[in-house]
């Protein structure tokens, strides 16, 4: 078991001591020795380093190394997923499902075309005056990033993002959440292995205050930071007072609108996983549902049925659906939510009651009769918790859906295309499925982020590449000219050539033709003007 952080490819101790512990029993895992601020800054000094010559390497190198890094994962994923049972607490077969799928997912697309993805794309210049320029755009790494996961998703979320950073030529130090540090040391382990080089990928086990270092070091060119708004706002605050950029995904109170036509064991089915897939420790849980009253009571009683038939036990267990939460704090701050709304009026169908005995297991709560001025509706709950609300109209649940200061993802529950559409453009939201929920995160193609308070920017896909990239507009004019029209000495004929200019482009009928007549007559344009150019390209002139 790899209980070091890994700089330059070395194990590196530090003098912190991190013990990890299952959540499902209390026993110790593992001790760790963390890095302290000093420790950070030797991490990002080897990154930076390490990222002039890996920003060269071409892409065929990059991606074999992200092939080499997917056969490791896949040929020990179950040993993974085990990991993530033991130290996480979601049962081993959605570890692999949720966390180990998605993971490999993106290293074999981005092994397969990354250069694709990311290679020069040309642009015909729309200014005739131009027209002669090869330009376009590159898509050049930044430099060293920083990667600071969470503990909810602690092989998904940075293996994903670590793979687009190294894909598109950074180098990155990588930060995992101190409760799943074991499955973060893993994971950076199996990339050691792959054989990228000394330097290019980073893991550091740091306390929280550590962090910081991390995060202040001018040599990181960009942060990305999964967690808490509380903390992702600290981040924000951190990289703006040295003006760096940050990319922020940081949860959300995730709505499920349901039509009166919906398919009602689907979408009861869909509503009872996607509220409770991971114990609801997943930013994009449902956490709100909003039922057309109609079909309301009747899919109340199913996702009643649903929630009772689920297994809450062992994470290792081969027929368990829900295992502990992951950590204490997290477990109370969902009864104290609970317990808040069941105080003002709400009832809880299933659960709401905090077990007794070891682990941090909190049972599914199914809850009616809350309001909108609760807790358990307005804050990230990120636990096994599912308010079901009813609403007279579709258009009630989306205003109510959509009064929330979080905005990461929602869904649609409907049989009618017209409805699916309307809702998929109404719902404020970074991802909007219909007739599912979640599922989004595993399509390595779809973006990932929110509005508001759910985060900035995005990842996944290529608009999730093009985040750890300088996109670079490169013209290239062969040099052949002694001086362009646009050039020194600003003289008489020169303002009678731009006087012309601007109408000759951009006017219409006479005035237009006037004015490439009078533009013609110009020493500038007859003596500096690239006139093959211009003729070649004259559909401009005349849109």
């Amino acid at each position: 078991m790899q209980t070091a952080s890994i700089v330059a490819n070395r194990d590196t101790d530090g003098p912190e001591l991190l013990i990890a512990r299952s959540p499902a029993t209390g026993e110790v895992l593992a001790s760790l020795r963390a890095l302290d601020a000093e420790g950070a800054g030797a991490a990002v000094a080897a990154a930076f380093s390490a990222f002039a010559g890996y920003s060269r390497t071409p892409f065929a190198e990059r991606q074999r190394w992200l092939a080499r890094w997917l056969a490791i994962m896949v040929d020990e994923r179950e040993e993974l997923a085990q990991l993530v049972a033991r130290e996480n607490g979601k049962p081993v077969a959605e570890a692999l499902l949720v966390d180990v799928f998605p993971a490999c997912d993106a290293l074999a697309y981005l092994s397969r075309h990354a250069h694709r993805l990311l290679r020069f794309e040309p642009v015909r210049p729309r200014q005739i005056l131009f027209a002669h320029w090869r330009a376009g755009y590159r898509f050049d790494p930044l430099g060293v990033v920083a990667v600071i996961a969470p503990w909810n998703y602690p092989v998904a979320i940075p293996v994903i993002e670590i793979a687009a950073a190294l894909a598109a030529g950074n180098t990155v130090v990588f930060k995992p959440a101190s409760a799943t540090a074991l499955t973060g040391l893993a994971v950076a382990d199996m990339a050691r292995r792959a054989g990228f080089p000394p330097g290019v990928l980073n893991t550091v086990v740091l306390p929280g205050r550590a962090t910081d270092a991390l995060v202040d070091d001018p040599r990181v060119a960009k942060v990305l930071f999964t967690g808490s708004v509380a903390i992702g706002r600290r981040v924000a605050q951190r990289c703006a007072a040295r003006l760096a950029p940050c990319q922020l995904e940081l949860g959300g109170k995730d709505a499920a609108v349901v039509a009166a036509d919906a398919h009602r064991e689907r979408t009861a089915q869909g509503l009872v996983w996607g509220a409770f897939m991971n114990s609801g420790q997943t930013c994009a849980s449902i956490e709100r549902v909003y039922v057309e009253q109609a079909v309301f009571e009747p899919l109340l009683q199913r996702v009643v049925e649903l929630t009772h038939q689920l297994k809450i036990g062992d994470p290792l267990g081969e027929d368990t659906d829900l295992g502990p939460m992951t950590t204490a704090e997290q477990r109370e701050e969902v009864h104290r939510q609970v317990s808040a709304a069941l105080a003002a009026g709400a009832r809880a169908l299933t659960g709401g009651v905090l077990p007794a005995g070891s682990g941090y297991y909190y049972p599914p709560t199914v809850l009616v009769g809350v309001t909108d001025d609760m807790d358990v509706m307005t804050e990230e709950t990120f636990g096994p918790v599912l308010p079901m609300v009813p609403v007279a109209s579709l258009e009630e649940g989306v205003r109510r859906a959509n009064a929330s200061r979080f905005g990461l993802t929602a869904s649609v529950w409907t049989r009618s295309r017209a409805t699916a559409l309307r809702l998929q453009r109404e719902l404020e939201a970074g991802v909007v499925t219909v007739n599912d929920h979640v599922v989004a995160f595993g399509e390595v193609t779809g973006s990932w982020g929110g509005l508001r308070e759910s985060g900035i920017g995005r990842s996944h896909g290529r608009y999730g590449l093009l985040e750890l990239c300088n996109i670079k507009y490169v013209t290239w004019d062969a040099g052949t000219d002694r001086a362009m029209p646009w050039y020194y000495p600003y003289d008489q004929d020169f303002g009678r050539f731009i006087r012309a200019g601007i109408p000759a482009l951009y006017a219409a009928g006479r005035t237009k033709v006037v004015s490439l007549l009078k533009l013609a007559r110009t020493r500038r344009f007859r003596t500096r003007a690239r006139l093959g150019s211009i003729v070649a390209n004259a559909d401009r002139l005349f849109p």
